[in-house]
């Protein structure tokens, strides 16, 4: 008798067990932050950066991976073998509409190898707005390409664009130019390419009223150089050795991590400390820093070793 309640008590304790488990899982798959992430990975590879910081963090929802500029299904393709061979192949990617450019893709192979790759995609401004209806208020849009498909949202439904919680943007150059570390001579601003390759879209975005968050030049120059590169690519993860197979492919020797920087500041905002502006998009893709009420929270600078510590012990944890 006692031997029976005994095993009931361990059936009942087993079961307790079994649905904390699942509440605490459910429970923290709705507190993470959902995010969308629109990219041109394939022609820099800080993309591919981005993309590993995101899957590697838990705080995050990724509910997709659109592409943004160029050859969008080449990049689309790309995306579709890193998160497969990363395991996280269950992250839908969707192609925005291709534009023409010259800008080579040296990790065109990476995609065309066929692993994880789909014969098609579906439409990435269509996904962008439907997830904003699912999810009102609830997404966070990080913005690492041309803005091509956010211009397109804007233009589809603005209303529903409104809808989004945030967006984080790579772009712009508001008092510091490429090439200007902080420690060297000042390099004036000038055109970055997210913003100079689709200017028409990024006037739209600064105009929506949509919460706005921008990392420029002036935060995300951020060298990764052969002692942190031999670290990363050292550990032997899925996720390191796709960074590591995409970074030959890239075929240059110290990459800049501008992008990764847009999910560091969702997962850590003190990371890039951010101060209210008033910004306007000019004709010929300046970012211009003028007075008048705040439509933009920009980080004008940023810390350059404790993003690297933050990112190396992240992306390189098992």
């Amino acid at each position: 008798m006692n031997g029976g309640f005994g095993r009931g008590n361990a059936l009942v304790r087993m079961l307790c067990a079994v649905l904390c488990l699942s509440s605490i899982a459910g429970w923290a798959q709705n507190a993470a932050e959902k995010v969308i992430i629109d990219t041109d990975i394939g022609d820099d590879v800080d993309d591919a950066f981005a993309l590993a910081l995101a899957v590697k963090s838990p705080e995050l929802q990724v509910l997709g991976v659109t592409t943004t500029f160029g050859d969008t299904e080449a990049r689309a393709k790309i995306a579709d073998r890193f998160l497969g061979e990363v395991g996280r192949a269950e992250i839908p990617v969707l192609a925005g509409k291709a534009t023409a450019t010259k800008n080579p893709m040296p990790q065109r192979r990476y995609g065309d190898s066929g692993h994880f790759a789909k014969a098609s995609h579906g439409d990435a401004v269509d996904f962008l707005l439907g997830q904003i209806r699912k999810y009102p208020g609830e997404i966070t849009l990080v913005a690492i390409g041309p803005l091509m498909n956010v211009g397109a949202a804007i233009d589809k439904d603005a209303t529903t664009f409104r809808k989004l919680k945030r967006v984080v943007l790579m772009g712009g150059s508001i008092r510091r130019g490429y090439g200007d570390l902080g420690y060297t001579a000042p390099v004036a601003p000038t055109p970055e390419w997210n913003i100079l390759n689709d200017i028409p879209s990024a006037q739209k975005l600064f105009a929506s009223g949509v919460p706005l968050y921008v990392m420029p030049l002036d935060s995300t120059q951020l060298k990764m150089d052969e002692v942190k590169r031999a670290f990363l690519f050292s550990q032997a993860t899925a996720v390191t050795d796709q960074l590591a197979v995409l970074y030959h492919l890239w075929g240059q020797e110290t990459p800049t991590l501008f992008d990764p920087m847009t999910i560091a500041f969702a997962l850590r905002p003190e990371l890039c400390p951010v101060q209210g502006m008033h910004i306007r998009v000019d004709e010929i893709g300046f970012t211009r820093e003028e007075p008048g009420a705040a439509n933009a929270q920009v980080c004008l600078d940023s810390n350059a070793e404790d993003f690297f510590r933050f990112y190396l012990k992240r992306v390189a944890g098992r």
